[in-house]
């Protein structure tokens, strides 16, 4: 029986609210926001001609600031057949949030994506992956079904532990060592579905150039980037029992891989991944359906201990 190797684009439709999260309130640069207006326009339609081409359905996260902003884009995106997930507002950093705050953002996302595309979106991403302890009870909330924001794994779907029921201690050096010498409690899950996150598989770091992100770097040749992508596919694939099955979520940028160099190279890795049996290219909520009907067994996320 072949082995399933479950590949998935996830696709950040960051736009202009990344530019304008400065958190402060501080002014955004114009420029930065042009490089926004790009992405949600030129970015978009040259990724969608790629889907096109390699028959290829997708799951694109939206800001709802992206969505209200630029609305005929995300619905071509899905006349296109692709799925609509949330992402914030203006790519709020849910880790610097209060709870309320976090309820007001997911409350008006989902109705911003549901009035624009007709479907109440099913998964959700963190903004720049940054959570908090109540992301998973307030998704459970508001019966968001899957996340792509933690990475306990990164080849299989999971539900996700809620970090609400578990806890741990931080060093704090300001105290004796005693206070923090302590294990975590138990993971426990939760009724939510983890497609895994991975930094490593994702296009933002390596190819975008900003000047108030460390992060980013920019200029890295993207034959490193795809051999780097290739390799991780290389090991998922070999290590796959026969019969088995793992996933490969991809997470990219319009204004990033809407770039001429990076789309040659997600054409290269296509063609690639597509040289192996039993390859499948599918959206995230096709993989949480596989998962929840029990077609992939994933795993259990385990740690902790009882007190």
């Amino acid at each position: 029986m072949p082995k399933r190797a479950l590949c998935s684009y996830g696709i950040d439709i960051d736009a202009v609210s990344g530019w304008i999260n400065t958190r402060d309130g501080k002014l955004a640069n114009p420029t930065d926001v042009s490089r926004g207006v790009f992405g949600a326009t030129v970015g978009i339609d040259r990724l969608l001609k790629l889907w096109d081409k390699y028959n290829i359905k997708t799951t694109w996260f939206t800001p709802a600031h992206s969505a209200e902003s630029f609305p005929g884009q995300i619905r071509k995106i899905v006349d296109k057949g692709h799925e609509i997930g949330l992402h914030g507002y203006t790519h709020e950093f849910v880790s610097v949030l209060s709870e309320q705050q976090q309820r007001d953002v997911l409350e008006r996302s989902i109705k911003v994506l549901t009035d624009i595309t007709g479907k109440r979106p099913r998964g959700w991403t963190a903004p720049a992956w940054s959570t908090s302890r109540e992301t998973i009870k307030l998704l459970e909330e508001f019966g968001i079904e899957y996340d792509h924001s933690f990475m306990h794994h990164d080849s299989q779907p999971y539900y996700v532990p809620d970090a609400s029921l578990s806890t741990h201690v931080e060093t704090d050096v300001s105290k004796p060592a005693s206070h923090w010498m302590s294990p975590m409690s138990t993971l426990k899950p939760s009724s939510v579905v983890e497609i895994p996150a991975n930094w490593h598989l994702d296009d933002w770091p390596p190819f975008q150039l900003s000047l108030s992100q460390p992060s980013t770097h920019g200029f890295v040749d993207t034959a490193v980037i795809e051999r780097l992508w290739k390799e991780q596919f290389e090991y998922h694939y070999r290590e796959c029992p026969d019969g088995g099955s793992f996933v490969f979520p991809i997470s990219i940028h319009p204004q990033v891989s809407g770039k001429p160099q990076v789309l040659l190279l997600h054409e290269r890795l296509i063609e690639w991944i597509n040289g192996h049996e039993g390859v499948e290219w599918v959206t995230m909520e096709q993989i949480v359906d596989e998962f929840k009907n029990g077609k992939l067994s994933g795993v259990s996320i385990e740690g902790g201990v009882d007190f």
